[in-house]
């Protein structure tokens, strides 16, 4: 018999950061300096500096693939290392330290330690302004995961104005027209509908939902995520006849392209079966949760 206690669907709002990044902040793969002009070049090298470099780089990749496997504690250690080599090699004002001042506070951040990942997040944007230029993708970058922190915070007034700033300079780097600008416009979305300003966020998500599904495809996992967003939106609202085709569109998509054990998938049979609770609808609500 249905356990009919709310608690049971925690509705899940599915948020990005700046492509290829998570919402705990955004680990650089490998320096991002195809530059126009500003950014410092590096001095010539010896043997053991290149060398130092080079295991930099290897630390780095091998950061990156641990974060992604959610091994935050073996990752720091070599976040540090990374960044403390960079810094010995390059000086304190290079693009790389910037880099590596930004992995090591995303993992910082992903483990909430929001102290420790606040300072070195502004140190990455300040350097990365100042070596690669205000209008720099890796400028937006920054000011995404400064945002997340303090969303992840509850400094919701804090974020917004950097969430703002990262659009505007995403939009002029790439275009109206690009996956990238629908990620910030999500984010800001998501910002929105965390403060209960239900009329920005439809506004948003629904101007993000268009662009993916014009500039991606509809079976992306961005697409998907639009689709759950949107409906969750209308779900919270109790405007339940929107919800309901959203969620199910999104499953049909989801299972298709990524598989029934795919995280929006299971996000979203999880808030259609809270959807199907809201109504008194158990029957249909029960085989819907037992799914995952």
């Amino acid at each position: 018999m249905m356990n009919r206690q709310r608690h049971r669907f925690n509705l899940r709002l599915l948020s990005t950061l700046l492509a290829g990044c998570v919402l705990a902040g955004a680990i650089d793969s490998l320096p991002r300096v195809t530059l126009t002009g500003l950014a410092q070049s590096t001095p010539p090298l010896s043997a053991e500096q290149t060398a130092a470099l080079a295991e930099a780089t290897r630390m780095n990749q091998q950061v990156v693939q641990l974060y992604q496997q959610s091994k935050f504690n073996e990752a720091i250690p070599l976040a540090e290392q990374a960044l403390a080599l960079r810094k010995r090699t390059l000086g304190e004002n290079h693009p790389d330290v910037a880099t590596s001042l930004n992995n090591l506070a995303a993992l910082y951040h992903s483990q909430g330690r929001y102290s420790e990942a606040e300072p070195l997040y502004k140190q990455a944007l300040e350097l990365r302004k100042r070596t690669l230029g205000e209008n720099h993708p890796n400028v937006a970058n920054s000011l995404n995961n400064l945002a997340s922190l303090y969303q992840s915070q509850g400094r919701y007034h804090e974020a917004e104005p950097l969430l703002k700033q990262a659009f505007k300079l995403t939009k002029l780097i790439v275009g109206g027209n690009h996956p990238d600008t629908a990620t910030i416009m999500n984010n800001l979305a998501a910002l929105y509908y965390i403060e209960n300003r239900y009329s920005e966020a439809e506004s948003l998500y629904k101007q993000v939902l268009e662009l993916r599904e014009r500039t991606l495809n509809k079976n992306h996992p961005d697409t998907v995520q639009s689709l759950i967003n949107l409906a969750l939106l209308y779900h919270s609202q109790g405007r339940f006849s929107k919800a309901q085709p959203l969620y199910q569109k999104a499953l049909e998509q989801g299972k298709h392209a990524l598989g029934e054990t795919h995280p929006h998938v299971t996000s979203c049979l999880n808030n259609l079966a809270g959807l199907y609770f809201d109504q008194g609808r158990y029957s249909e609500a029960e085989p819907s949760s037992s799914r995952h």
